[in-house]
């Protein structure tokens, strides 16, 4: 059964951190890419970071140097560590295939709020 379940999100001040968590099936995580998303309010779907089954990863501009995204294989688990957070980084965020589009299938998601 296809499942993504993504984790701690909340409010944090600018400058914080936050690490969130993404428990994948295997039929998603199994030798596959990860990516996280996000979405602000009425914006699009963003891909923010992705980790290849090699381990490499890539990034959007706007988080580069700041977010790390890592995967643990034995865990069917996608991490993705923010730092120096500002507020336009305020967001639901999701986990998903690079390759995945609206109609795919997606999890809750996890809000993250950067304020003061």
């Amino acid at each position: 059964q296809v499942q993504l379940v993504e984790s701690g999100g909340g409010l944090v001040q600018p400058g914080g951190s936050l690490r969130l968590s993404c428990a994948a099936s295997g039929s998603i995580f199994r030798l596959n890419a990860m990516g996280w998303y996000r979405q602000a309010p009425g914006k699009e779907r963003d891909l923010v970071a992705v980790i290849n089954s090699d381990g490499s990863t890539s990034y959007a501009g706007s988080v580069k140097g700041r977010f790390t995204i890592s995967r643990d294989n034995a865990k069917n688990t996608v991490y993705l560590q923010m730092n120096s957070l500002k507020p336009e980084d305020t967001a639901v965020y999701y986990c998903n295939r690079p390759i995945a589009t609206m109609s795919s299938y997606w999890g809750q998601g996890t809000q993250v709020t950067v304020s003061s």
